[in-house]
C-alpha cells in the first residue's frame, strides 16, 4: 500500500470536491435517472465539437468562401495602411518562431501571433464585413483565427471553411444573447472585441478537432479573455481599433484554444451557475439566445459584405447617391446641395471624423466629385485638405433625425439632392448593398477583392488566389494558400 501522505490526502480530498461540483460534459440526470434538460452550454459545446465533421448547406459554404475572400482582401490591402504597418512589425520582432502565415508579408510567426497580425490586418480600416445585431465584425477575428489554427494543424480546406462558419455561427450570438447594442451603449465594453473573441476561439477550436468536454474549457478560458471597452471611438489611427475589433480577439481565441488542446482544463460550464459569465457581464443576457437556430440558421448569412470601403454608416449614403445618379445624371458643379438623414446614433459615428474613411461629409464630396468611392480615394488623408473636395464638403448637410430611431438595427439613410436647376432629387435608403436584404453577387464581391488585392500582390497572383479560395473543397492542407497569401 502507498504511503499516505499529508499532501497526497489533501490533494485526494480536492479531486473528490472538484469531481464532486463541476458537471459533467456528458448528459446530467436528476435522481430519477431521467436525463436533464439541456443547458446552453451542453448544446453549445456539443454543436462546436461536431462542426469539423457536419456537412454545411451549399448557401452557406457560398456565403462562407465569400466572407473568406473579403476578410483576405481587407488583410492584404490593409498591409498598405499604418495599422498594418504596425501589425507588420509586430509579426517580424515574432518571426522564425512558428510556421503560421502573416498574410501580405514574407514573415512566418507562430499561430498565437500570427492570429494577431492578420487580425489587426483584416480590420486595418473599414473593409471588412459586419454583423448588424450583434455589434461587431466577425471575419477580422474569426478567419485569422481559423487560418492560424489550420495551418498549425494542417487541416484541409473543407474544415476550414467549417472552423469559419462556426465562428460566425458562435461569436455573433454571444453579443446577440447580451443585448448588443444596448448591452454596448449601457457599460461601455466593446461588442466588436466580445463577439470577436468567442468567434476565434470557436473557429480554432473546430481546427484543433476538440471534443465536447474540451470546447466546454474553450469558452471558460475564452470568458476570462473576452475584454474591450469601447474607448476606441476615440483612436484616431486606427491602430487601437484594429487591435480590439480584429487582433486581440484572435489572438485570445487562438490562445484558448491550444491551452486546452494541450491539455489544460476549467469550469466546465461558465454559462451558469455562481458568478458565471452572464452575471459577471450582462446580467440582463438571455442565455437560451446562444442557441437559438443553431444549425439552421447561420450567422454568415446575416452578415453584410460592405460594396464600399467606408464606415458602414455611410453605405446607405453612398448608395443612394449612386441610385439617383442612376436616375438622374448630374455633375458635381451641378449639385447646390446635399442633406443626409440619419438616425443620431449612426450619424454620430461619422459626423465630421478625421479619418476619411469614417468621415460622411468627406466621403459624400468624394462621391459627388469620382462618381464612385474607391478604396484609394478613402484612404487619402491629405485629399481632405483639397480645394475642390472642400468645395464639394460644404454643399453636405447631415441631419440627426429621431424618426428614424425605431427603424434601428436597419441604418436607413434618406438622401436629398437639390441641383443649381432648382430640380429635388430625393432617395430613402433602407436596404444598403451587400446587406442580406440586398445582397452582393459573386461577381461583385470579387470585383471588390480585386480591386484591393491587385495593387498589393499583383493581378496574376490575385486572380489565382480567388480562384482557390472558391474551390476550397479542394485544397488538402491549408498552407497551400501560404504563396497566394504572401508577398516578398
Amino acid at each position: 500500500m502507498r504511503t499516505l501522505t499529508r499532501r497526497t490526502m489533501l490533494r485526494s480530498a480536492g479531486c473528490a470536491m472538484a469531481a464532486a461540483l463541476a458537471p459533467s460534459a456528458r448528459a446530467w440526470s436528476t435522481t430519477t435517472g431521467q436525463t436533464a434538460p439541456p443547458t446552453v452550454m451542453t448544446r453549445v459545446s456539443a454543436y462546436m465539437a461536431d462542426a469539423a465533421t457536419s456537412a454545411l448547406p451549399a448557401d452557406v459554404v457560398e456565403h462562407t468562401k465569400q466572407h473568406v475572400l473579403d476578410t483576405i482582401a481587407a488583410m492584404i490591402s490593409g498591409a498598405e495602411l499604418l495599422p498594418g504597418k504596425a501589425a507588420l512589425r509586430f509579426a517580424r520582432a515574432q518571426s522564425g518562431k512558428g510556421t503560421a502565415t502573416v498574410v501580405a508579408s514574407n514573415i512566418l510567426a507562430g499561430p498565437i501571433e500570427a492570429a494577431l497580425a492578420n487580425g489587426v490586418l483584416a480590420h486595418a480600416d473599414e473593409t471588412d464585413d459586419s454583423h448588424s445585431l450583434s455589434q461587431s465584425h466577425p471575419g477580422a477575428a474569426v478567419v485569422a483565427a481559423a487560418l492560424a489554427a489550420g495551418e498549425e494543424f494542417g487541416i484541409d480546406g473543407t474544415r476550414f471553411t467549417r472552423a469559419v462558419t462556426l465562428g460566425y455561427d458562435i461569436g455573433p450570438r454571444m453579443t446577440m444573447a447580451m443585448g448588443g447594442a444596448e448591452f454596448r451603449s449601457e457599460t461601455h465594453r466593446s461588442t466588436h472585441a466580445i463577439a470577436g473573441v468567442f468567434g476565434a476561439a470557436a473557429a480554432a477550436s473546430c481546427a484543433a478537432g476538440l471534443t465536447a468536454e474540451q470546447m466546454r474549457w474553450v469558452l471558460d478560458y475564452t470568458s476570462q479573455q473576452s475584454a474591450g471597452i469601447a474607448v476606441w471611438g476615440r483612436d484616431t489611427d486606427h491602430i487601437e481599433k484594429g487591435f480590439v475589433f480584429g487582433g486581440m480577439p484572435a489572438r485570445s481565441g487562438v490562445t484558448s484554444a491550444l491551452l486546452v488542446q494541450l491539455g489544460w482544463n476549467g469550469v466546465g460550464d461558465v454559462f451558469s451557475g455562481a458568478d458565471n459569465f452572464f452575471e459577471a457581464y450582462a446580467p440582463k443576457a438571455q442565455p437560451d439566445m446562444v442557441v437559438d437556430g443553431l444549425g439552421s440558421r447561420f450567422e454568415v448569412t446575416r452578415t453584410d459584405i460592405k460594396k464600399w470601403t467606408v464606415g458602414s454608416p455611410i453605405q446607405a449614403p453612398l448608395d443612394g447617391i449612386a441610385s439617383l445618379r442612376g436616375k438622374h445624371p448630374f455633375e458635381a458643379d451641378q449639385v447646390k446641395s446635399v442633406v443626409i438623414r440619419m438616425a443620431p446614433t449612426v450619424a454620430a459615428v461619422v459626423d465630421n471624423r478625421e479619418m476619411p474613411d469614417i468621415c460622411l461629409q468627406h466621403m459624400i464630396a468624394v462621391m459627388l466629385i469620382d462618381r464612385t468611392a474607391s478604396f484609394k480615394a478613402a484612404h487619402d488623408k491629405a485629399r481632405m485638405q483639397d480645394a475642390g473636395v472642400l468645395r464639394q464638403r460644404a454643399k453636405v448637410q447631415l441631419v440627426k433625425d429621431d424618426q428614424l430611431l425605431p427603424l434601428l438595427p436597419v441604418r436607413v439613410a434618406d438622401v436629398e439632392i437639390l441641383l443649381a436647376d432648382g430640380a429635388r432629387l430625393t432617395e430613402r435608403v433602407t436596404a444598403v448593398r451587400g446587406t442580406p436584404r440586398n445582397p452582393m453577387t459573386r461577381k461583385e464581391v470579387i470585383d471588390k477583392a480585386r480591386d484591393l488585392i491587385d495593387p498589393v500582390v499583383g493581378a496574376s497572383q490575385a486572380v489565382r488566389l480567388v480562384d482557390r479560395i472558391f474551390t476550397l473543397e479542394s485544397v488538402k492542407n491549408v498552407r497551400e494558400l501560404r504563396p497566394l497569401l504572401q508577398r516578398t
